[in-house]
């Protein structure tokens, strides 16, 4: 069967991970260009593919290479410009989340492809991970309503903190890595987010005007199950439980751990923040002393798969629904979903407020 061919936008280390799939996956994708606007970056992931043709500029390299799939990697300001120069040009897309910075830029997008008939496959990782399929599948065990607690705060310097302050130039970091968790969060509860509240601090003079880069929300759903998400970057965020990932039902709960104590490489490893370890697995059931009927269960997820792998089985997963023709309707109207209650989430933490989503 013929490559695809792929040009990938975006050389940082998203758009590495996944240059790394196309070429491990060489019999189904075929790399025609790197596009980067800082020229060590794209020459550096070119030398490492064995001296792919590299470009600085996105729409110069879609004139000349034409390719079947375009790979974005991005920040997220351009994310939505560059699909629709794709989608418009017969080419299929793969998006790094969040696919756009509006829901009605995302809707558009989602619009395009259906009206060229093209596929769009969104990067939510955790949906490929084995570990975090488990942690979803066994909450669902637990009754309703959800109790849902997740963070991911990340303190950075260096190349990390100045990666952090150029999203930032686009979104806080409860919008860019909320939309993962809260799609986690429906994906558990199977029901409609329907109000959303936030809190927000500001603890550096180096964010553009307007910006903050600490961040929780707060969201509520048609079910009674309720979750937060909070997450920080910068030099200043605290090493202490900067992953929580647990979640309580009327059964028990069950929780991401990490049993050899908080995560050694540290909060800004990208690696490390898909990682399981171990899922805590505590059933309520008491018997007439009260007293636990049950010790809790360790469900072991120590083979899962690396960051890189995981990156592979997305573009995968890309290969199927365009070599299968599979219906993404449910995958982007999720992605769009998400987008919406983090974008709500942002607006009430900057106007002290609740939004109603519904």
């Amino acid at each position: 069967m013929t490559q695809l061919r792929v040009l990938v936008v975006g050389c940082g280390n998203m758009g590495t991970s996944h240059a790394r799939a196309y070429h491990h996956l060489a019999n189904d994708f075929h790399i025609v260009g790197l596009v980067a606007r800082g020229a060590d970056s794209r020459e550096r992931l070119s030398r490492e593919l064995g001296g792919v043709t590299t470009f600085a500029d996105f729409e110069q390299a879609y004139a000349a290479t034409r390719p079947d799939v375009v790979s974005i990697n991005t920040y997220p300001d351009s994310h939505a410009a560059i699909a629709r120069t794709a989608l418009r040009g017969g080419s299929h897309v793969f998006v790094e989340k969040p696919l756009a910075e509006t829901v009605a830029e995302a809707q558009s997008i989602v619009d395009l492809a259906k009206e060229h008939r093209r596929k769009v496959v969104v990067g939510y990782i955790l949906r490929v991970h084995p570990a975090w399929q488990k942690f979803i599948e066994v909450a669902r065990t637990l009754g309703k309503p959800l109790v849902m607690r997740m963070n991911l705060n990340q303190q950075s310097r260096g190349k990390d903190w100045l990666t952090h302050k150029a999203l930032m130039n686009s979104m806080s970091p409860i919008v860019d890595c909320g939309v993962h968790y809260v799609d986690v969060m429906c994906q558990m509860t199977r029901s409609q987010p329907v109000r959303v509240s936030a809190i927000q601090a500001r603890l550096s003079d180096e964010l553009k005007p307007g910006m903050y880069n600490y961040g929780q929300l707060q969201v509520t759903f048609a079910d009674g199950s309720v979750g937060w998400y909070e997450a920080g970057w910068g030099p200043m965020m605290s090493e202490v439980a900067y992953f929580v990932k647990d979640v309580v039902g009327p059964k028990g709960c069950v929780s991401i751990v990490d049993r050899t104590g908080e995560r050694a490489s540290g909060s800004s490893e990208v690696g490390a923040h898909t990682k399981t370890n171990s899922l805590r697995l505590h059933w309520q059931q008491r018997d007439a002393a009260d007293q636990f009927l049950r010790a809790d269960e360790w469900l072991d997820t120590a083979d899962e798969p690396d960051h890189d792998t995981l990156c592979r089985r997305e573009q995968q997963f890309l290969l199927r629904a365009i070599r299968e023709d599979i219906d993404l309707t449910d995958h982007l109207d999720d992605a769009v979903a998400s987008l919406r209650v983090v974008l709500a989430a942002d607006r009430a933490a900057r106007e002290g407020r609740t939004i109603d989503l519904v």
